[in-house]
């Protein structure tokens, strides 16, 4: 900052801190300033740099500083009123209303004294003339506080009786008080109607919608708005973030994660602000951030995970379960004192309820990274043991083999568990002595649910089955045997293993030893064995590999076709054995038959009535029909997988599933429905651990979507927490520039332009090495844009530079004559150099002049060119008129209105030969040249151009102000109207 000379360094020393980040940096600066000002011995310095004290203050977590320079400022002002000028005064009595809500936020500030500080308050306003508005809105502060529910409402309705005035709160911080009433009664909808105004940026200031977005959530949550509550949220929590004063906005956004299943991103919120824990300055705020703090760390501590560490104060390591009891006790004191002090036992009820609040939904997905929480920690041995104790002592052992043999007969997903629960049962009770067709279904779901190494529990059922008279199921069960090894890619090795179950199947069943079930199974062990030789294969299989395979699912289906009747098993194996066919056909490079062949094997298995087996190859479809450009059978066949997949789809197949889905709907336009399913992928991603891999990618996909919607804030959230685990090695250099060009797009629409330049340019480093340079120099145009945008003057000539090059070398002639433009207006507004600015625009008409030759008859190339040629001279024009310098003589002014003049004629020229199309350019052009033919003193000329804009708008239709779906239709009528204006100001030149 600058050194304090006089008053006028003073007020811009006060100006760029008041510019700074809240926090104790910036109120310590105003403290020195307050010396600075105090050295100038000018009473209304000392006074404008104890206003900018409280400012400071008030905006920080000291707002308790507040009292000590209002105090004095108010003595100041009674005894002498005359040093303070108009905005002063308004600005003293404005600060009453912090100074009054201060106050209430202090427990040790008597009640008594915030009463007759109101009562003060209403006596200045009144002698003052202003409105007793912002006085009963304070009166209203007051009786909410305590709990005081009567003269609340009371003083509410005087508060929105009263007339507005100067002193009132802005729009946007009233509506944020009155709906938080509504809300506070329980009129949540009435809440959000209030807010909606703000919500929509209709009425905003410093700290909103920042406040409402905050308070929206959980009224939006009780009212079922779940995926509003999840916009507020991200678009919301971006803009608190950097404010220190918000403490209880921040809070609001880590209670919304606590009461939606979102506790992993509520301990990084807390994470991210351990001052929070500390800071004294506002206890009010502090006691609702500890509650929240208790809400959530007692939520970990009902999932299992109180003995998890989390972030809490600084100083020691805390785990759950010690910072919730920590939080709880000092927010329950802190309330305790609010309410020794009010005299009521509001604060400290209110608090309590915060902290007993339930979730108001499971799991909200909310796009960031941020998984559920998970115990690590193992169940203790005296707890398993008494879980099996219970379990055995209300179990009825009959009764469970019944329901487990129930669910494997019809290949129900949790028979696998099913027939654990039995072995764990009847292994508790001695007494029990099971079957031994018992004890081989038992070991052949073991063996099951071991998958790949379920080899050897195989072998021993199939051992169970043969000393239980069941020859045939004990051949199946060495089949499945010789299948898992298979699984483990001794593909030959298991071949010989199914050879002898498959020979004596054969015979078994041909002599009637065994029925259909078991031959199948047999053969369909077989048969998997053998495909997994084609799914090994890279590209197209050989002829023999194909062949056996094919002629194994043939020989099953011949088997089972026909002979399934009402058993479920046998219908899922002809399923099975066309979905192999389908598996075939594909690598044979029949696609088309293919996706018939799929299509049937899911029919069969939805018709068996087991739909979750159709899972798989409904995703495999939906692969082909892409393939084939069938995009509707390709969504069909996605919908129908997520459909029937139902509960017992895994995590990662359901993030999958979605993805795919987003992506084949938001192909054909659909972004809206994109975002949700990309909602719902990034989610199970992160469920299956897989938020770093395929989460990433998810959350990069669903940024892209909510980028096309143009919801900036939430965008940007996303592609931020994208940008944490994209990598070049896993997925791809193209979508870590894509996340950061579109995470550009957000933060420059959000008017965050530094950072938006930054982003754009770690894009453009990483694309300079692609072969292709088209990407790299369209990202350094754009960060030149946003550095022009932040200020960064010379930061943004040299990308503009850098872009222009690139431009050059790609023969991209539009793209330089853009930059060496932008360059020429950089020149002119931070150099005030005009022989710079003329010789870049003198460089950009030249290079369109060279560019004519070498477009050739390309005749949309020539016309690109003549309309940046027109708005080149029109730019040229512009730049002249506005380095006239206020200072030179009459001459030299003249002179470079002369030279703009032609500029802009020679556009007008230019533009003449676009026809029709370039008609609002000319007229504009036309329009500029008039005006400065006014400022040259020639009305004559002026007015006749005037004429000629009416004269073209006339001839194209643009006579009224009637509606017209025309393109520029809008334009034409403001070109219309501002000839007017011209030709009144020509024909009445003295009123110039």
């Amino acid at each position: 900052m600058s050194e304090i000379t006089d008053f006028d360094s003073l007020r811009r020393a006060m100006a760029e801190n008041g510019e700074q980040p809240e926090g104790p940096a910036r109120n310590a600066r105003a403290e020195r300033l307050l010396l600075e000002a105090e050295r100038l011995k000018i009473p209304l310095a000392v006074i404008e740099a104890l206003g900018h004290q409280l400012k400071v203050y008030n905006y920080s977590s000291e707002k308790a500083k507040m009292f000590v320079p209002f105090a004095r400022l108010l003595r100041m002002w009674d005894e002498r009123p005359e040093d303070f000028d108009a905005y002063e005064t308004h600005s003293l009595h404005w600060v009453f209303k912090w100074v009054s809500a201060g106050m209430l936020d202090q427990p040790h500030v008597p009640l008594a004294s915030v009463e007759k500080w109101l009562g003060e308050m209403e006596h200045r306003y009144r002698l003052a003339g202003h409105s007793e508005r912002a006085v009963r809105s304070a009166e209203f502060s007051v009786a909410a506080h305590v709990g005081d529910v009567a003269r609340a409402e009371r003083a509410f309705a005087a508060w929105l009786a009263a007339d507005r005035d100067t002193m009132a709160d802005c729009h946007a911080c009233e509506l944020h008080g009155q709906g938080w009433w509504q809300a506070e009664r329980g009129r949540d909808t009435e809440a959000l109607e209030l807010w909606a105004p703000v919500l929509e940026g209709e009425y905003t200031c410093a700290h909103e919608p920042h406040g409402v977005l905050a308070s929206s959530l959980l009224p939006l949550l009780r009212l079922g708005r779940a995926d509003e509550a999840r916009a507020h949220h991200l678009r919301g929590f971006r803009l608190v973030r950097p404010m220190e004063s918000m403490r209880g906005a921040y809070a609001a956004h880590v209670e919304f994660c606590a009461l939606t299943g979102n506790e992993a991103r509520g301990l990084e919120l807390l994470a991210e602000r351990p001052a929070y824990f500390t800071d004294e300055g506002h206890p009010r705020s502090k006691l609702t951030f500890l509650s929240v703090v208790a809400l959530l760390t007692g939520r970990l501590g009902e999932l299992g995970l109180g003995g998890e560490r989390v972030p809490g104060a600084a100083g020691r390591e805390w785990t759950a379960d010690e910072l919730a009891a920590h939080a709880r006790a000092e927010a329950l004191a802190l309330a305790a004192r609010f309410d020794e002090r009010n005299g009521t036992g509001h604060v400290s009820e209110r608090a309590r309820a915060r902290m007993a609040q339930r979730p108001l939904v499971d799991r909200l997905p909310l796009g960031v990274r941020a998984s559920r929480p998970t115990s690590t920690a193992p169940a203790p041995a005296a707890a398993a043991s008494a879980e099996v104790a219970d379990e055995v002592a209300d179990a009825d052992l009959p009764a469970l083999i019944h329901e487990a043999r129930r669910l494997s007969d019809a290949l129900r997903p949790h028979a696998v568990e099913a027939w654990a629960r039995v072995a764990r049962v009847a292994a508790a009770d001695q007494d029990v002595e099971l079957a031994v067709r018992d004890r081989a279904e038992i070991a052949d779901h073991e063996a099951i649910g071991l998958g790949p190494g379920g080899a050897e529990a195989f072998e021993r059922a199939a051992g169970l089955y043969a000393e239980a008279g069941d020859p045939g199921e004990a051949l199946a069960a060495r089949a499945r045997a010789a299948y898992v090894r298979a699984l483990d890619g001794e593909v030959d090795e298991a071949l010989a293993a199914v050879a002898e179950p498959y020979d004596r199947i054969l015979a078994l069943y041909a002599e009637g030893g065994t029925e259909v079930p078991q031959a199948a199974g047999v053969l369909m062990a077989r048969a998997r064995i053998l495909m997994r030789r084609v799914h090994e294969a890279e590209g197209p299989v050989s002829g023999s590999t194909g062949t056996q395979a094919e002629s194994a699912v043939r020989e099953l289906l011949a088997l089972v076709d026909g002979r399934a009747g009402d058993d479920v098993r046998l219908a899922a194996r002809v399923a099975e054995g066309h979905a192999m066919l389908a598996e075939l056909a594909t690598r044979s490079g029949e696609p088309q038959t293919g996706a018939e062949l799929f299509a049937r094997a899911a029919a069969e298995f939805v018709e068996a009535g087991v739909p979750w087996f159709a899972v798989e190859y409904e995703a495999q479809l939906a692969a082909l029909a892409h393939e084939l450009g069938d995009m509707a059978e390709a969504e069909r066949a996605l919908r129908a997988a997520l459909e029937h997949g139902g509960p017992f789809l895994e995590a990662i197949g359901r993030a999958q599933l979605h993805l795919q889905l987003a992506e084949v709907v938001g192909g054909r336009g659909e972004a809206e429905e994109a975002v949700e399913h990309a909602l719902e992928s990034a989610h199970w991603a992160d469920e299956a651990g897989a938020g770093p891999t395929f989460g990433a990618w998810a959350r990069h996909q669903l940024g892209g979507y909510l980028v096309r919607q143009g919801r900036w804030a939430e965008a940007a959230e996303v592609l931020e927490s994208a940008l944490t685990d994209l990598s070049a090695e896993t997925h791809g250099d193209g979508a870590v520039v894509q996340t950061q060009w579109w995470l550009g797009d957000c933060l420059s629409e959000l008017g965050e332009h530094r950072d938006a330049a930054e982003r754009w340019l770690q894009a453009a480093e990483i694309a300079r090495h692609w072969p292709e340079q088209h990407d790299h120099a369209t990202l350094a145009h754009l960060a030149a844009e946003s550095l022009g945008h932040a200020g960064l003057h010379a930061e943004a000539d040299r990308a503009y530079t850098r872009a222009g090059e690139l431009w050059r070398e790609l023969g991209n002639v539009r793209g330089l004559i853009r930059s060496l433009r932008a360059r020429a207006w950089l020149a002119l507004r931070t150099e005030q150099d005009t022989d710079v600015a003329r010789a870049l625009m003198t460089s950009a008409v030249e290079e369109c002049a060279d560019a004519f030759g070498a477009a050739g008859d390309d005749e949309t190339a020539r016309l690109r060119l003549i309309a940046e040629l027109g708005d080149t001279h029109r730019q040229f024009g512009d730049l002249l008129a506005r380095s006239a310098a206020e200072d030179a003589d009459d001459d030299a002014i003249r002179a470079t209105l002369d030279e703009a003049l032609s500029q802009m004629s020679e556009a007008v020229a230019v533009f003449v030969a676009l026809g029709e199309s370039g008609l609002p350019a000319r007229t504009g052009a036309e329009l500029a040249a008039g005006w400065l033919e006014c400022d040259l003193g020639r009305p004559a000329q002026a007015a006749a151009r005037a004429r000629a804009v009416l004269r073209s708008c006339a001839d194209a239709g643009f006579e009224d102000d009637e509606g017209d779906g025309r393109v520029g239709a809008e334009t034409m009528r403001a070109r219309r109207a501002e000839a007017e204006q011209l030709l009144q100001a020509a024909e009445e030149p003295g009123d110039r």
